[in-house]
């Protein structure tokens, strides 16, 4: 059994850190009385972020937060990174995440993703530290059978090389446990996470052409894209458009807390999804952020994308009744934090 331990006397290090979803869990950790080091190569994110994450939580907070400039897969950089710290948990985050690249470039995505985690884990097993939280998804699910999905749905054949690392890193993961019952893991199943930090200082500020919907919306509105590709509007869903669970980033942060909170004392493999429960359309979407930008978002209706699935969302009542957590931004919450994010930030963190 892991060790029960106080917040205010937990180290824990996060992988991929400076990333959206990773900085808005480092802000909740922080504003929870954690210790943070975060570890991240930067290929996908910005050194500014911490500035920003520094403005939010305060001096105090901001104390406990210790940033290393380094890639997971380097063994000798993260060795050291545990023999100065001793981490008692980790939540790793840190991985190529375009589903649409993935399929262009299997070996970078499977060498990168699989071989971080092998390296990370290695090394804590080293160092005695056996609590990891990771970073998982719906794509794991596949095409669902039937919805809302549970966390007993079945694991199907991923659609991608992006699916199939997060479908392997989870057996993996559970792989370890199986060998060593010491191992403490919690595997998340993200749904669609959007929005950004109400302060409108921190949001998703993708590398060229956004790959996810919102971030194209975004700026769609904002006059750097023509028009939001909506790829099919023939699916069986009330408008024709895809159906997703779109979940707000900083309820996905106090997910990431709330299992920190969960695991303390604990060993075992439990996964929980995070979603809001709820499946929203690509115009519904569309939608939502023309009300709050104030103004309609051109779209052009495309040819359905190969392996994109009619619709998806969550049963998420196993995180509100163990962890004690629930989403609780709705869909205009996610788009007016968006908007306010990209309004405010035409070009991401670089101004």
């Amino acid at each position: 059994m892991s060790e029960k331990i106080a917040p205010a006397d937990t180290c824990v290090l996060v992988t991929g850190g400076a990333g959206f979803i990773g900085s808005h869990t480092v802000v909740e950790l922080l504003s929870g009385g954690y210790k943070v080091v975060v570890v991240d190569d930067l290929s996908n994110a910005s050194r500014k972020v911490f500035d920003r994450i520094k403005t939010i939580v305060g001096d105090d907070a901001a104390a406990n937060l210790t940033f290393y400039e380094a890639d997971v897969n380097d063994r000798p950089a993260l060795t050291k990174i545990f023999d100065e710290h001793h981490p008692d948990r980790v939540i790793h985050f840190a991985g190529f995440k375009a589903v649409g690249e993935s399929v262009s470039k299997p070996i970078e995505y499977y060498s990168n993703n699989i071989g971080n985690t092998l390296t990370l884990v290695d090394v804590m097993r080293e160092h005695g530290c056996k609590s990891i939280i990771f970073s998982s998804s719906a794509t794991v699910y596949g095409d669902p059978d039937s919805l809302p999905l549970t966390e007993e749905s079945p694991k199907k054949m991923a659609t991608n090389p992006y699916g199939w690392t997060k479908w392997m890193i989870e057996q993996i993961l559970t792989d370890l446990h199986t060998a060593d019952p010491e191992w403490n893991v919690v595997l998340l199943r993200y749904f669609n996470p959007i929005g950004a930090h109400p302060s409108g200082l921190m949001g998703e500020d993708p590398k060229g052409i956004p790959n996810n919907l919102v971030p194209y919306v975004a700026q769609t509105a904002i006059g750097k894209r023509d028009a939001v590709h909506v790829f099919g509007n023939d699916y069986d869903t009330p408008d024709g458009t895809g159906v997703r669970d779109y979940i707000h980033v900083v309820d996905l942060a106090t997910g990431h807390v709330a299992a920190l909170a969960w695991m303390n004392g604990r060993q075992g493999v439990e996964i929980f999804n995070l979603g809001t429960g709820t499946g929203t359309s690509v115009l519904q979407i569309i939608e939502a952020f023309s009300k709050a930008c104030g103004h309609e978002i051109p779209y052009v209706i495309e040819a359905r994308r190969p392996g994109d699935v009619t619709a998806n969302y969550a049963d998420c009542s196993k995180a509100r009744d163990l962890m004690g957590w629930e989403a609780k931004f709705n869909i205009e919450d996610m788009c007016r934090d968006s908007w306010n994010w990209q309004s405010h930030n035409p070009n991401g963190y670089e101004g």
